[in-house]
């Protein structure tokens, strides 16, 4: 039985997922295509359309105004690793263990069994494919994968028709691509080899051979092999032809979403795009290198732009547009020196990566988990509307579920509701509550007007670099969020209320 203790805030607080019920939900079943634009550390003021200065983002701008732009959306985590896997499959990250930031070397963290929104898409009759940043794992075991063979485990055994993605990020070995689980142009004369735990002997580490970052040069750690002139964060041996030169990584990913479009351009396809621009080391083409007054973080950010233009371009010459809904949203929230001397911190200006809100990626405050979001779908949504309902992407799966009236394994998408009347703009009602988790596990209860943020004792500044509040405090924090800044603990004056938001949290947690 649920607590009582929840129905203090009103009603409508808390609505159990498997009883819920929204306004325009009972519509019938569509079969629109389905594109995920994810973002990586971009954040909630990075976009010309979300107030940001200094950048231009005319793609984006475009999308925007052509659907929802959502100004109270959520990420479940802020970080990467957690993020996604509470995206893609329903269930929130602090309930599995390993579900912090992978290693390039992780095993698989989504395991085969567990039914993704790729199964789900795919079992309704989509392609789906899976382009891009990855790291959530690849292989039975950690440390165990043998790149230069087939992965017994990949993304195909998780729903994905095709898949074209980076093992991790690109400041973490392999810097390889990995497609349909085997290592994409493989070269048979440079065998690869992969450790996070000792150097390969003879190969030259950032650390003690700066003259050979010729790219870029590491601020803070990111200091181990060498690949295309910059360190990364482990040890890599081999390789070859098959190495990335990163200044590529946004062409190369967007022709193959562009050829997987084109080939599916008779059925519906869902397809999960998720670019790698914003993350570290940011190093994109030379034609947009200099073009942005923040530096490499900039050209950066307008890089992604273009990707979003380019498959936006191609969708409507297929005449796709009209019924493709594409959603583009972040990861998590910004951070400037993530580890590379980008000079991102003394470009930045009066650009603030995370708009009016505190804090960034590796957060509790705000601007760790509150990001962009943007809904397009010409067919169905009405264009140039702004939202500030309560919204998370941990909803994406059963909201899309129930719009595509897919049939789901009993136990899938736990923590998922299907929030659809929100993400379409048929329905202004406020999710009841959001569970944002930072970097060392805290879990903040976030309701429209209040936030909850447990006692931890963590650092209040992320001590390895980053010039980043955590929101972590030994007491329990509450925020009258509709100050925005998070500036003022109110805990003390509402002991009621927060009460009330631990009980929630207690609730969702289960013990």
């Amino acid at each position: 039985m649920k607590s009582n203790a929840l129905l203090g805030l009103g009603a409508s607080l808390f609505v159990p997922c498997f009883s819920y019920a929204q306004k325009g939900q009972e519509a019938k079943p569509q079969t629109p295509n389905v594109v995920f634009i994810y973002a990586d550390d971009l954040g909630y003021g990075d976009l010309q359309c979300y107030d940001g200065t200094r950048v231009e983002t005319p793609n984006v701008n475009k999308l925007a105004k052509s659907g929802i732009r959502f100004l109270n959306a959520h990420a479940t985590a802020s970080t990467s690793t957690p993020s996604r896997y509470s995206m893609l499959t329903g269930e929130y990250a602090w309930r599995r263990p390993g579900t912090d930031i992978a290693a390039g070397n992780a095993g698989m963290i989504i395991r085969p069994e567990r039914y993704t929104i790729a199964d789900m898409f795919k079992n309704s009759g989509y392609a789906t494919a899976a382009i891009g940043k990855w790291h959530l794992g690849l292989g039975d075991k950690d440390g165990e994968q043998d790149w230069n063979a087939p992965l017994p485990t990949a993304l195909g055994d998780l729903g994905f028709d095709y898949s074209y993605i980076m093992a991790a990020t690109a400041d973490r070995v392999p810097c390889v691509f990995i497609e349909n689980g085997k290592v994409a142009n493989y070269d048979p004369s440079a065998p690869i080899e992969v450790s996070y735990k000792k150097p390969f002997e003879g190969e030259p580490l950032g650390k003690d051979h700066p003259e050979l970052l010729y790219n870029l040069k590491h601020s803070h750690g990111h200091d181990m092999a060498i690949v295309n002139g910059i360190g990364r964060i482990g040890y890599m041996k081999g390789g070859g032809k098959a190495l990335w030169k990163d200044e590529n990584i946004a062409d190369s990913i967007t022709t193959h979403a562009l050829d997987f479009i084109r080939k599916n351009k008779d059925n519906p396809f869902f397809l999960y795009f998720a670019t790698n621009d914003v993350h570290v080391p940011r190093f994109p083409h030379e034609r947009f290198r200099g073009k942005n007054p923040m530096g490499l973080r900039g050209d950066a950010i307008v890089q992604f732009d273009w990707s979003v233009g380019r498959i936006m371009e191609l969708l409507d010459k297929l005449g796709l547009r009209e019924n493709t809904l594409i959603i583009l949203s972040s990861d998590n929230g910004p951070v400037l020196d993530d580890g590379y001397d980008d000079h991102a911190v003394e470009l930045a200006g009066d650009h603030k990566p995370g708009g009016p809100l505190r804090g960034g990626k590796y957060s509790a405050f705000e601007a760790g988990t509150r990001v962009p979001a943007i809904v397009s779908w010409p067919k169905q949504v009405k264009k140039g509307q702004v939202s500030d309902v309560l919204v998370s992407q941990i909803d994406w799966f059963r909201s899309f579920s129930g719009l595509i009236g897919a049939t789901l394994p009993q136990g899938t998408a736990p923590d998922s509701q299907n929030r659809l009347g929100n993400w379409l703009g048929t329905d202004a009602t406020d999710r009841p509550w959001v569970i944002e988790q930072a970097n060392d596990h805290t879990l903040s209860v976030r309701t429209k007007d209040w936030k909850y943020i447990e006692p931890s004792n963590g650092p209040a500044m992320i001590p390895w670099g980053p010039k980043i509040e955590t929101g972590y405090q030994k007491t329990p924090s509450l925020y009258d969020m509709r100050k925005v800044n998070e500036q003022e603990n109110e805990a003390d004056k509402h002991p009621e209320i927060v009460a009330r938001l631990q009980a929630i949290l207690k609730d969702v947690r289960g013990f």
